[in-house]
């Protein structure tokens, strides 16, 4: 009795260190189970023999795509021992069958495949009972199920004929596609019974150590794969993309990763994760794209079209399958992009969790990997999120990746690219930075961080330090020399404009030009160059020669939208109207959607053609407006389009049109557009570095007001509703000229219920005051426009007239001399300040005054140069 408590003792210790792969401790255990008699020595002799063949795999594991070697010294003990367990024929019948699984692996590893199929064909492995069976027997069959499929692999399909195999007759074709259903059948046997085995594995393990005292051996993270396991899982759908037969690959990908996860198969998981995100994203549209719950089709367009009739369906039934995730409330992704990104989300926690951060040398391999394995997890991120425009996530995430990023400049760059994207330009300017540092002889680099500084930053000084960066490359820099001094006196320019000192300015203006004609030598066939030269030259109120290079970029750039307007609006410095409109015609039937070129065309229609064209060009940009942003709103009044239907019913009939009522709190969120190539708004008017401060306060002061009054937008980004509130404003302006103050009014109010405390709504209001005879409430407006931006010409000319008037001369000439300090081309002001000495009784300061201004006149457009947008 104590003998057979001792032997099942032993069998249960036994059999747990094969299911453990604690191959060293079984020579002992053989031992001791020959010294007690509890069997005959077959069973020995099969132990040992596995146990050697194991130890034997360890020491030479088989590469992935290599073929075995050949017979070996160790392996011929092998052989003797699996041979004389087999001979005998004492053993049970599952002992026996597990020898001849065996040596049926011992055959492939010697490179017999014929006769590692002939034992596989004598065990039958389909008749091989799951239900019940111990853990180690299930690695067992899952491992024999994948070299079956290897060995068919190796060996030639046997042909009823050669002439058949060589005509490629119907049933030569039937036989390869049945041999090609068998090995895809052994291979996706294996992969459900390796994932059953590890399961249960893990489960036994778990067990194990709970129920005994701890002591050293092996843990959870001991139990490997192997090649023959990992071939199983693998192997399959290798095969189906091979064949072209995409959808049972991605199919056979998901049934792996609906298996209950366990610590052996995370790496393999994340892989597999990873390569389905890669297929989901390069390879599958929506309409071909099916639900991980639901089967897939029979015919799909991603399938090889060649091979529709040979497409392999699961044709099999296994008595007992992997446990698979299940239950209530479970997500399930509707489309291909939502399914990869769910992946790569899974697989980047993966990534970060098993992260090998150690510099430590030893470590150096594991960290590089573990480096790649994250990379390519991230740049798929980056196509899936990329392609929702969801960059603030895309940031959010590679954030995450710096904990990677040491030294790695693909990581550093992808971040600073998106927040970018994302605009979140001073983060994105620090992380660049840091990508210099990294790659200081890429030019490419600092000419990002200038775009960011003298775009949405308005960095100048920074902006200069990046772009002498890429000018003091040299010849380093090739092509890209061109662009640092285009960078440069872009700075320059825009220095210029912010400098309060007429001195100043010039100084700054001569250093642009020079950058500029230094950028359009370097790079004659570069149309920005020779536009942004023709630029600054019309600044410079230099009209001849910059009509010559405007017309150099548009033979280089023919529909460069920018330089078409600047034509338009040197042709209006030279009083050239019509032709200016028919240029600004021309260049909207290119880009409808511009509404920096719809503005100029308010202007130059309300000189040619009169205001009633002008209304309706305004209606045609809240028409574009409201169709772009895609508004709608049921309780819309439509009372914006009657402002502007009422003066021109007289003369055409146009259909009702509405416009979002901005008095309802619900109004929806809209969704930003960087497509259209805006400048800023407000730009007509706010081009110093104040008018940006005061951009920002009135921005403020709106957001404190919206939060009191309901007629304010809600919700959204605030570029919409900039535009929307500019057409009211251009609208308003035509009725001032009208002479109809009512409706100017009306216009006026509904940009002051987007934007109540702007500047140009204040501006607006002095304006329509003034037409009513109201001076003090005129001055009173202008003054409060003052306070947001001190620096608004326009407004500083009006405020001083209406000083005039009032006989307030010295207050008046002070606030005109301080309006040309400002813009000292203003032929306006200039006029005015004029007018103001004269009446002090200073003919010859006012002489002086009224020729400069009649000077400048001459070369002055319809709207300031400075409404073209300056950016990299």
């Amino acid at each position: 009795m104590t003998a057979r408590k001792s032997g099942s003792r032993l069998e249960t210790e036994i059999e747990r260190c094969r299911s453990e792969s604690q191959w060293d401790k079984i020579p002992e255990l053989v031992r001791q189970l020959s010294a007690k008699l509890i069997s005959n020595d077959d069973l020995g002799e099969l132990l040992l023999g596995e146990c050697k063949l194991q130890t034997y795999l360890k020491e030479n594991p088989i590469k992935q795509g290599a073929s075995p070697r050949g017979p070996r010294p160790k392996l011929v003990e092998v052989r003797k021992h699996l041979t004389a367990a087999l001979d005998r024929g004492n053993l049970k019948a599952d002992y026996l069958q597990e020898a001849s699984l065996l040596m049926a692996k011992l055959c492939y590893v010697e490179g017999e495949y014929r006769d590692a199929l002939g034992h596989y064909g004598r065990v039958n492995l389909d008749d091989m009972q799951l239900v019940g069976a111990p853990v180690y027997r299930l690695s067992m069959i899952a491992e024999a199920y994948a070299t079956k499929g290897l060995c068919l692999e190796k060996v030639p399909a046997a042909s009823p004929s050669l002439s058949n195999k060589n005509t490629g007759s119907p049933a030569s074709n039937r036989s390869t596609t049945d041999r090609e259903q068998e090995i895809i059948t052994c291979y996706e046997k294996s992969g459900d019974i390796a994932l059953l085995y590890l399961q249960e594995a893990e489960k036994a393990l778990s067990a194990g150590i709970q129920n005994r005292s701890p002591k050293p051996g092996p843990t959870a993270q001991d139990l490997e794969l192997g090649y023959f396991l990992e071939t199983g899982l693998q192997r399959a759908h290798v095969i189906h993309f091979k064949n072209g037969n995409l959808t049972r690959g991605v199919g056979r990908f998901r049934e792996i990763l609906r298996a209950v996860e366990n610590r052996t198969t995370q790496s393999l998981r994340m892989t597999i994760a990873r390569q389905l995100a890669e297929i989901l994203l390069r390879g599958m549209c929506e309409q071909s794209y099916w639900s991980p719950l639901e089967d897939p089709p029979t015919v799909s367009p991603l399938d090889d079209p060649t091979r529709q009739g040979h497409t392999h369906s699961k044709n099999y039934s296994l008595s007992r399958r992997p446990r698979v995730y299940s239950g209530e409330n479970l997500f399930c992704p509707q489309e291909n992009t939502e399914e990869a990104l769910l992946l790569l989300l899974i697989s980047e926690s993966m990534a970060n969790r098993d992260a090998v951060l150690s510099r430590i040398p030893e470590h150096n391999n594991d960290r590089i990997i573990s480096l790649q394995s994250a990379s390519v997890v991230y740049d798929l991120l980056t196509i899936a999120l990329g392609r929702r425009g969801q960059y603030e996530m895309l940031s959010e995430c590679l954030e995450r990746a710096m904990k990677f990023a040491f030294e790695e400049f693909h990581l550093w760059y992808q971040l600073a690219l998106s927040l970018m994207a994302a605009g979140k330009s001073a983060r994105a300017v620090k992380v660049l930075k840091e990508c210099i540092r990294l790659k200081p002889d890429d030019p490419t680099i600092p000419l990002l961080a200038v775009k960011l500084c003298i775009g949405p930053l308005h960095w100048l000084d920074e902006g200069e330090c990046f772009a002498k960066m890429v000018i003091d490359m040299g010849e380093k820099a090739a092509e890209f020399r061109a662009k640092g001094y285009l960078a440069i006196g872009l700075v320059y320019s825009l220095k210029a404009t912010d400098a309060s000192l007429r001195s100043t300015q010039e100084e700054y203006q001569r250093k642009a030009l020079g950058a500029f004609q230094r950028a359009q030598s370097l790079s004659p066939t570069d149309h920005l160059a020779a536009f942004y030269l023709a630029l600054q030259l019309a600044v410079s109120r230099q009209i001849p020669e910059a009509l010559g290079y405007v017309r150099q970029a548009l033979q280089l750039q023919g529909d460069d939208v920018h330089s078409l307007h600047l034509l338009a609006l040197l042709l209006s410095a030279q009083k050239h109207y019509h032709d200016a409109l028919n240029i600004i015609e021309m260049a909207l039937s290119e880009y409808p959607e511009n509404f920096n070129l719809l503005y100029t065309k308010v202007k130059l229609e309300s000189m040619c053609r009169g205001p009633e064209e002008a209304l309706l060009t305004c209606k045609h940009m809240l028409q574009i407006w409201k169709s772009f942003y895609n508004l709608t709103n049921p309780s819309d009044s439509g009372r914006g389009s009657s402002l502007l239907d009422r003066a021109i019913a007289d003369r055409r009939q146009l259909n009702a049109m509405t416009l979002p009522d901005f008095s309802d709190p619900e109004t929806g969120g809209l969704q930003d557009a960087n497509t259209l190539g805006f400048s800023s708004m407000f730009s007509v008017c706010s081009v110093h570095a104040t008018s940006i401060a005061a951009s920002r306060v009135e921005q403020a002061l709106s957001e404190v007001a919206s939060s009191l009054q309901s007629s304010a937008p809600k919700q959204g980004p605030l570029h919409p509703w900039m535009t929307l509130a500019q057409i009211w404003l251009h609208a308003a302006e035509v009725y001032t000229g009208m002479s109809k103050p009512a409706e100017a009014s009306a216009c006026t109010q509904e940009a002051a219920n987007l934007f109540p405390t702007s500047h140009n709504v204040l501006y607006m209001r002095g304006q329509i005051a003034e037409l009513r005879g109201n001076m003090d409430e005129a001055k009173r407006w202008y003054e409060e426009a003052l306070s947001i931006n001190p620096t608004h010409v326009k407004t500083m000319q009006r405020l001083g007239l209406i000083l005039h008037q009032l006989q307030r001369y010295s207050l008046s000439e002070k606030v005109l001399r301080d309006a040309v300090q400002v813009n000292s081309t203003a032929h306006d002001v200039w006029n005015s300040l004029g007018e103001v000495l004269q009446a002090q009784g200073n003919a010859a300061a006012a002489t002086e005054c009224f020729l400069t201004a009649l000077e400048l006149e001459a070369s002055s457009p319809i709207l300031p140069f400075t409404i073209i947008p300056r950016a990299l």
